[in-house]
């Protein structure tokens, strides 16, 4: 299930973008945030894309289920690296550049495999060109997050970061089943083919988003100052250390990611296994979780209109702690589907806020460096949570594991309880 993700900058918009307050025009009457929005969607559609397309290739072409594997893991190791430093990359270099630099990059990557495959089938190519691919991707990734500050008013931040969210949860339900489709009419290669004429357009759109892409520093003191790389790269780090809300957040969602990150194999365990349902079910089920997703990101800027930080963050993880708990007492396929539904809507509105949080208290230059260092952080300890939660399941079965899943989650979001989050005025996190 998705956590957190995206951050931005408390610097006031300027060319293109909204005002800084109360005064500022609607998102829908910002045509460059309009266009960026688009140019999202269609790297995000791209993304998942290739996330199909790539291993059915490797499958139709070798029939290797494990080569299928590797391909997969490539992608993932790859942008685990690149997250290391990106941040960096992202606070020296003129962000428009960079994001349009990663989409061209991958369009050409992309395109090379199928006029190879006109030729033959040279399969050593797709793992040449995959982990570069991954390298792009998350490139991508944490500099758009730098960018959207630059176009919306502080204001807006919540909102924007709604739509964003909105995006990826369409993307990973229409991707998938876009690259089947062509997979399945036209070959996989023709599908990698769409993949990356998807990001030669988001390449030429981010033409027409107006926003000053050069990161300055706000002042002339010593964080104004450039170190070497390696005191560049624990800059990110350190802010999330000494700031007194982002540092227990950053603990606490690090925990939560241990903890959720075998869920979507629970729930499918627990459908196939325990409820003896066919695929078709397990598809039903998680799709109501994306509609959580969507759920999520309507309400979220609502929400926080009316409620503290602390109080919306806090809340989202308690539901979805017992959402999850609830799942492991459900007998019945809709109950299950319901509380994938509650669950990716709490967490949905608990995650993109504190996105928001983020942009609204790192500085421009930081916020490349804070993005890579806090989800490098908080996602480190996840492929260690999956295997836990699934170890736990084969030994005490997915009622017990989701019961201690539930209720350690209420825990952490107890702990929150005792920390920074809960201040009275959010401007105090600043």
């Amino acid at each position: 299930m998705p956590s957190e993700d995206i951050s931005g900058t408390r610097k006031k918009p300027h060319e293109g973008g909204g005002g800084g307050s109360g005064d500022s025009p609607g998102l829908w009457r910002n045509p460059s945030y309009r266009v960026f929005l688009g140019v999202q969607t269609l790297s995000a559609l791209g993304d998942s894309f290739s996330y199909v397309a790539l291993p059915l290739l490797v499958l139709h072409t070798t029939g290797s289920v494990l080569q299928m594997g590797l391909v997969t893991a490539l992608t993932g190791v790859a942008s685990i690296v690149t997250g290391l430093f990106a941040g960096v990359i992202a606070d020296r270099f003129d962000r428009r550049r960079l994001l349009m630099l990663a989409d061209g990059a991958r369009c050409l990557l992309y395109l090379s495999i199928p006029l190879a495959w006109l030729s033959g089938e040279p399969v050593w190519l797709i793992y040449a060109i995959v982990p570069v691919a991954g390298c792009f991707s998350m490139l991508f990734q944490v500099t758009y997050v730098t960018v959207v500050p630059s176009l919306v008013g502080r204001d807006q931040i919540t909102k924007a970061n709604g739509h964003l969210f909105a995006t990826y949860a369409a993307a990973g339900v229409a991707g998938p089943a876009l690259a089947g489709f062509v997979a399945a009419s036209a070959g996989p290669d023709a599908a990698i083919g769409i993949d990356a004429a998807t990001f030669a357009v988001s390449a030429l759109g981010l033409l027409f988003v107006r926003f000053d892409g050069r990161p300055r520093p706000e002042g002339e003191g010593e964080d104004a100052r450039r170190g070497g790389v390696r005191e560049e790269f624990l800059a990110g780090a350190k802010f999330l250390w000494a700031h007194p809300v982002l540092r227990p957040l950053t603990l606490l969602l690090s925990l939560y990611t241990f903890l959720t990150y075998g869920l979507t194999d629970l729930v499918i365990y627990l459908l196939k296994n325990d409820l003896d349902r066919p695929d078709t079910t397990v598809g039903y089920v998680l799709t109501a979780g994306t509609v959580g997703s969507f759920i999520a990101a309507a309400v979220v800027a609502r929400v926080r209109k009316r409620l503290s930080f602390g109080v919306v963050w806090i809340g989202g993880v308690t539901v979805a702690g017992l959402a999850i708990a609830g799942i492991g007492l459900a007998h019945s396929v809709p109950v299950v589907g319901a509380l994938m539904l509650l669950t990716m809507m709490s967490g949905g509105v608990a995650g993109i806020s504190s996105m928001s949080l983020r942009q609204e208290v790192t500085p421009s230059h930081l916020l490349g460096r804070v993005t890579s260092s806090f989800w490098t952080i908080h996602t480190a300890l996840g492929p260690l949570g999956a295997g836990a939660v699934t170890a736990a399941a084969a030994g005490l079965g997915v009622t017990g594991t989701c019961l201690l899943i539930g209720l350690a989650i209420v825990a952490v979001a107890s702990a929150g309880t005792r920390t920074g989050l809960l201040r009275r005025r959010d401007e105090q996190a600043a």
